[in-house]
């Protein structure tokens, strides 16, 4: 709905941001329906996998390790076992895995709506980079699902799964909670990489500079210690691995908040001595 102005209304935007949701969720359930039919191979083959000593992970590291003359690293069992303790436990993990799978397989879709939502705000030079805003989204949100999966997670389940207050307390993990541990660690970890496009828009927007973002490097780096202290084992070798990309990721941040401004001057330039 548009004013005589050609601009839309604030009803206009709302109707506009209500379609744009309702496609996103009608492809959040369309994946989700997907998965929710792959059972089998989404349980057998992606869930509970990081459990057994068979792992990619653990292998891989088992073979550092070894390259070492040590077996340090090397794992026979993890163990513990995954139980459902309530009657439909197993069924309300059954769909909650399933949406979450909806919502990762959907998201460059979800990317698209969203794009097209603030499109009209955006110069045309801007509009013409959608392709490459869903591409390196979408990259940079699956490269971080994939580390979540096959790093955070299997530190994050060896080392819980494996601690002991007394010999007495067995681990026999809720199947929910084992879920849930594995979702913490694969969204945050595939959110977390979305760091340079945050800051893209941010820098665009001015609320950020490449200034700003050197000197207040060193307090990112306590906070990027303090997350990866939250998603991982409390152990310096697991929390080390999960910074470095951490701050692998905001020092290319501030290359690109370096390049949109020196961009953005001239561009002022030209208009200024044109």
């Amino acid at each position: 709905m548009a004013n005589e102005q050609g601009e839309m209304s604030f009803l206009g935007h709302l109707e506009v941001l209500r379609w744009t949701l309702i496609r996103s969720a009608a492809a959040v359930f369309i994946a989700g329906g997907i998965a929710f039919a792959m059972k089998d191979f989404i349980f057998n083959k992606i869930i509970l996998l990081p459990k057994e000593a068979s792992f990619f992970t653990y292998r891989f590291l088992c073979n550092v390790s070894k390259s070492f003359g040590t077996q340090g690293l090397c794992i026979d069992s993890i163990p513990f076992i995954v139980q459902s303790r309530t009657m439909a436990g197993q069924f309300s993990a059954h769909i909650w895995t399933s949406i979450t799978a909806g919502f990762i397989i959907a998201f460059p879709f979800i990317l698209w709506e969203i794009w097209k939502f603030i499109k009209p705000g955006l110069y045309p030079k801007e509009r013409k980079n959608a392709k490459s805003f869903i591409v390196i989204s979408s990259f940079l949100f699956f490269l971080g699902i994939l580390f979540g999966y096959y790093v955070i997670t299997p530190l994050s389940v060896n080392f819980l799964g494996n601690y002991l207050v007394a010999d007495q307390v067995k681990n026999n993990i809720d199947l929910s909670s084992y879920i849930g541990l594995l979702r913490a660690c694969v969204l945050s970890a595939g959110l977390m990489f979305e760091l340079p496009i945050i800051i893209f828009f941010l820098t665009k927007l001015g609320l950020v500079t490449p200034e700003f973002l050197r000197k207040y490097r060193k307090y990112a780096l306590v906070l990027v210690l303090i997350l990866a202290a939250l998603i991982t084992p409390p152990d310096v070798i697991s929390q080390i691995i999960v910074a470095i990309p951490m701050v692998i990721l905001y020092e290319v941040s501030i290359t690109i908040s370096k390049f949109i401004i020196r961009k953005e001057k001239k561009a002022a330039t030209n208009l200024k001595t044109s």
